[in-house]
């Protein structure tokens, strides 16, 4: 996995591509600011050598021009030689202007773009763990707004300092060629500006760091409460909820308001600093015209520039005050782009997984828990058998699931977890994942067709393979029911299906695949008994060889597994076939005459 130190270093690593967009543009902002020089020097001219008699200091090139056209006097009869001379300078600025927007703009795009692309390929291999530690709001903010902060920065604020550098540098050098003195009056407030953005630099930076932090927040509200709405509705929160946003919001707007405050008082000190360098090059200016070391030409001219520097000048102090904000922005994707992703060992393989699965002592505790969730589990689940798995809510099954997908790892003293005799962790990750067929039991169904969301796992829609195991998942004949059949939209989530149809719909994603390890983590608890058997009895037809784990509160699910066992705070209690495990009067037997008897697992205190 590639590191990146330092802010520089990513960046860098986002310029890939668009460096070359950049370089054109400043090149031709440099253009663009040195022909913005030259008019205030055609207009000086005028005055004093057209217009009036002073004899004129100008380039060798320029006086020969001069010449050929019959000098000033000639000028001074036709002035349009002197129109046609501005005209063309505006017309190759518009033309270096143009071509500095072009460039510019195809560099930010293809920045951003690269951004972009970046960040969400980095997500996606991003570990399990991290994702349950990172807010989705969070993430999504940082994959936008600061994206579009940085890209302003880059594109629009750095561009802009090299172009307001060299427009300073070369305004100076054209106002010191014509009164030196003048030129300095000017130059004063320069670094007094520099000096005060800076220091406002930290005190912006900071206030738009807790702005940045709190959005993310806010954003995760909002994400919650659209991804959940149906819930929200359900249970007539839409009160708490606005309150909670409207909370947060304030909380939010309190920061922006601050910074706004900070940003007001730096761009009205900033105004003043602009007025007294004005104040400076009159004062200064008069003076040597009165004295006659400064031409009427020369303190029009030195006046044109001063007011191009005006503007470049409070940019200046205006790119350092934002380089804060992008520095908090970079600093923000730095994190996403130096955590790392998931990676295989050295020497991993591809082994068969159509082989027995071993849990070896497997003892497993989440970050920042008190106390593990498995406690030195052994079990073996024979290839090609249908093993059960019963136990109430924190049990530690699903996490038995997570543990041999390798969404989390084991640690050192942690057991092993086989298939075959190969400790998973000498597996190859995406082909142990490829291998093992996973149903939630709160199934994620993508905005797509019912079509796209069963054929997901294949990289070509096969419909003979999606109907088959919509078949086995007794989910056809409710997508023949719907107008569009199997090219139904599916809302975000699966937002427009019910409970069971989402469940069924997932195992048909699942069976489509064919994977030599099939789990069910408790995926058919939003569908009735009757669909439940019918489901698990073309599953066990349809499945051939394929190794079946069942994870479920409902024993009627688990009944006719090959093997059974039942979880309790991390241990395994009991173990067996149904009728043995009913035989041992224990655990397995209480749920059992529970449920029978229509009294759920909670009302059992299970």
């Amino acid at each position: 996995m590639q590191n990146y130190p330092t802010k520089t270093n990513l960046i860098l690593h986002f310029l890939s591509g668009s460096k070359r967009y950049f370089a054109l543009s400043m090149l031709f902002a440099g253009l663009v600011s040195l022909l913005d020089m030259v008019n205030p020097k055609i207009i000086s001219y005028t005055v004093d050598s057209v217009i009036g008699t002073k004899p004129a200091e100008l380039p060798g090139v320029v006086e020969r021009l001069i010449a050929n056209v019959g000098g000033a006097g000639a000028l001074r009869v036709h002035p349009i030689w002197i129109a046609s001379a501005v005209l063309a300078i505006g017309v190759l600025a518009a033309l270096c202007r143009y071509v500095f927007r072009t460039m510019n703009t195809r560099g930010a795009e293809t920045f951003v773009r690269k951004m972009r692309d970046d960040l969400f390929s980095h997500i996606m291999y991003l570990p399990y763990t991290w994702h349950s530690e990172n807010s989705t709001g969070d993430i999504i903010q940082r994959c936008t707004s600061d994206v579009n902060t940085i890209k302003r920065f880059i594109s629009e604020q750095l561009v802009q300092l090299f172009r307001t550098v060299i427009m300073i540098v070369l305004a100076l050098i054209f106002m010191g060629r014509i009164h030196f003195r003048v030129m300095l009056g000017s130059a004063l407030m320069i670094p007094v500006i520099v000096i005060y953005s800076l220091i406002f630099h930290v005190k912006i930076g900071t206030a738009f760091e807790k702005v940045d932090v709190e959005e993310g927040v806010l954003s995760s509200i909002v994400q919650e409460n659209l991804t959940g709405v149906r819930v929200v509705r359900a249970f007539g929160r839409e009160v708490y909820e606005r309150g909670r946003f409207e909370k947060q919001n304030t909380y939010y707007t309190s920061f922006w308001i601050r910074l706004m405050t900070i940003t007001s008082m730096y761009w009205s000190v900033a105004d003043i600093l602009t007025g007294l360098q004005i104040l400076f090059i009159m004062l200064f200016g008069s003076v040597a015209c009165i004295h006659g070391t400064l031409t009427v030409g020369g303190f029009i001219a030195m006046t044109s520039y001063n007011m191009m520097l005006i503007w470049p000048v409070r940019q200046l102090g205006r790119v350092i005050s934002e380089m804060s904000k992008a520095g908090i922005s970079i600093e923000r994707l730095r994190y996403i782009m130096n955590s790392a992703i998931e990676t295989d060992q050295d020497d991993v393989g591809e082994p068969p997984l159509d082989r027995d699965i071993e849990f070896e002592n497997v003892t497993f505790a989440y970050a920042n828990a008190s106390s593990p969730v498995l406690r030195n589990v052994s079990l073996t689940i024979p290839a090609g058998s249908t093993f059960g798995i019963l136990g109430g809510t924190g049990s530690g099954k699903s996490t038995l699931m997570y543990l041999l997908d390798r969404l989390y790892n084991l640690g050192p003293d942690g057991g092993r977890i086989t298939i075959g005799g190969a400790d998973i962790s000498d597996i190859k990750k995406d082909y142990l994942r490829r291998n093992i067929g996973m149903v939630l039991q709160e199934p994620f169904l993508f905005s797509r067709t019912l079509s796209e969301n069963i054929g997901i796992t294949k990289s070509e829609k096969n419909m003979d393979e999606i109907r088959r195991a919509a078949k086995i998942a007794s989910i056809d004949d409710a997508i023949e029911s719907f107008t569009s059949g199997y090219d139904t939209f599916v809302g975000e989530r699966g937002v427009t299906l019910s409970g069971g149809q989402k469940q069924r719909t997932a195992i048909a994603q699942m069976l489509v695949s064919k994977p030599p390890i099939m789990i069910f983590d408790d995926s058919l608890s939003a569908v009735d008994a009757e669909t439940d058997m019918k489901i698990r009895h073309a599953i066990q037809e349809s499945t051939g060889s394929s190794t079946v784990i069942l994870i479920a509160h409902r024993i009627t699910t688990l009944m006719n597994a090959d093997h059974i066992i039942v979880l309790d705070k991390g241990k395994i209690r009991e173990q067996g076939t149904h009728e043995e495990l009913l035989a041992q009067n224990g655990l397995y037997r209480r749920i059992y005459d529970l449920q029978t008897a229509g009294i759920d697992d909670s009302e059992a205190g299970i």
